[in-house]
């Protein structure tokens, strides 16, 4: 497979996300607190062991109600990010992780894939979410849907792969997922970039699908493994 080296330069995601993200960190938190309360819940039992893949800055892991949690992620901030009971696993996500298989119950990530050098790169991590899930376990994917972000999509310097939700799910199904829910329109593009909204909206927008056709720009699928 061919290699990235921006991708794979742990330093250069540091310098570039820091600079991203920079005075975002307690209001990202609290949207993804509110994601995890309202919405996400629904498919993550409180026992679950969940794997966060591209953790980021570990809002979702560090919210999210399991038993056992894991962050995966190349960045060396995101040791100082996640929570006490996560356990951050700093490794490349096309290379086997280091789990057991059949050990996870879900595999959740956001606004990551799109981030990989290429194609081969995303299958190769549905590959290895594959192996750590146990069978029936699921995986949630959320990213900007290029059909509906359109340009904007390429204002981000580390976008590579444009994605739809047709086109994961067609990738999932191939490596062996059973999709159960694809939605085109789910979130606006950014839940936090710029300015700050009320979180009550959040909430609100999560209760009304109709908003989600008018302002979604990013998709969500869900999938279970075979």
């Amino acid at each position: 497979m061919k290699q990235s080296t921006v991708h794979r330069n742990p330093d250069e995601l540091q310098r570039l996300y820091g600079d991203r993200f920079q005075g975002q960190s307690e209001y990202r938190n609290a949207v993804w607190a509110r994601l995890c309360r309202d919405y996400f819940h629904r498919w993550i039992p409180a026992d679950s062991t969940v794997l966060d893949l591209g953790a980021g800055h570990c809002e979702f892991i560090n919210n999210v109600r399991a038993a056992k949690k894991y962050a995966l992620d190349l960045n060396p901030d995101a040791a100082q990010a996640a929570g006490p009971d996560v356990d951050l696993i700093l490794h490349d996500c096309t290379v086997e992780w280091p789990l057991a298989a059949a050990s996870v119950d879900v595999v959740f990530t956001s606004n990551f894939l799109e981030h990989l050098p290429d194609k081969d790169a995303v299958v190769e991590a549905f590959r290895q979410a594959h192996r750590v899930l146990k069978p029936g376990g699921r995986i949630i994917a959320l990213g900007p849907n290029a059909r509906y972000v359109g340009g904007k999509y390429w204002d981000y310097f580390d976008h590579h792969v444009a994605l739809t939700e047709r086109s994961l799910a067609e990738a999932l199904a191939a490596g062996g997922f059973r999709v159960t829910s694809s939605i085109g329109r789910f979130l606006p593009y950014t839940m936090s970039g710029g300015r700050s909204r009320p979180l009550v909206l959040i909430s609100a927008y999560l209760r009304l699908p109709l908003a989600w056709k008018l302002l979604g720009q990013q998709f969500l699928v869900v999938a279970e493994r075979r």
